[in-house]
């Protein structure tokens, strides 16, 4: 079975994912919906999920965004101009704070002092550029990256996580492939779309919370079938 053919099987049984879940002006904290926009605030937002995200589950992330939100804290400005340990408080929730502040203020006066807190602008590079730029930042790696681009910048990188890897390593038989040949395997499969690497990110790691477990549930799902591992 071809990755469209898997991500048009995904899509049947789990429906829309709406990610990446951002706040509302007026709300405090991140909701699933669907938006055919997003705003500059809500695509900073997303970067600074995406470095909170780093080692800890979402709802701890929620909890750390909620915390910046109802501080008036959840802005380049804000974050860019405060102390570390003011942030590291405020971030808690997520895990390693005190390195997530660090990461978190560093990459504000980063876009501050190089694109007057503009993500736009950022983002208005082709994606070789733009990812090889966050690359470089303290505390951005190739995961990280990736998510900042997909879902902030919408711009078409496939993103690679624990649930990609595991999926692709009991599906097709490659779970020793670095992250760059991961990325390269689905990205050399599948129409550059954004929509289409956006969803079907989602709906591996939906798929991988309730069937691809670490102490996988083979028995119940849906693609047992066409897939090898259940028989290995």
């Amino acid at each position: 079975m071809k990755p469209i053919q898997i991500y048009k099987k995904l899509l049947l049984e789990f429906g829309p994912q709406l990610w990446w879940p951002v706040t509302e002006k007026g709300e405090f904290a991140p909701t699933y919906r669907e938006r055919k926009r997003l705003s500059e605030s809500q695509r900073f937002e997303i970067c600074i999920g995406a470095i909170l995200t780093q080692n800890t589950d979402w709802k701890n992330v929620m909890k750390a965004l909620g915390n910046l939100s109802r501080a008036g804290m959840l802005s380049c400005p804000k974050i860019a101009g405060s102390p570390q340990e003011e942030i590291a408080q405020l971030v808690k929730p997520s895990g390693y704070f005190n390195q997530k502040a660090k990461k978190l203020v560093f990459f504000s006066q980063y876009l501050k002092k190089n694109y007057s807190c503009s993500v736009k602008k950022l983002f208005k590079k082709p994606i070789p550029e733009l990812r090889a730029e966050l690359l470089s930042l303290h505390g951005i790696g190739n995961e990280t990256a990736d998510d900042i681009i997909l879902y902030a910048a919408e711009k078409p990188s496939f993103v690679v996580d624990v649930y990609t890897t595991r999926f692709l390593g009991r599906f097709f038989g490659k779970g020793k492939l670095s992250y760059v040949e991961a990325k390269s395997f689905f990205e050399s499969q599948l129409p550059q779309n954004t929509q289409l690497f956006n969803e079907f990110h989602a709906l591996l790691v939906e798929h991988g919370k309730r069937f691809c477990r670490k102490k996988p549930n083979c028995a119940h799902c849906f693609l047992k079938a066409s897939c090898p591992f259940p028989n290995t």
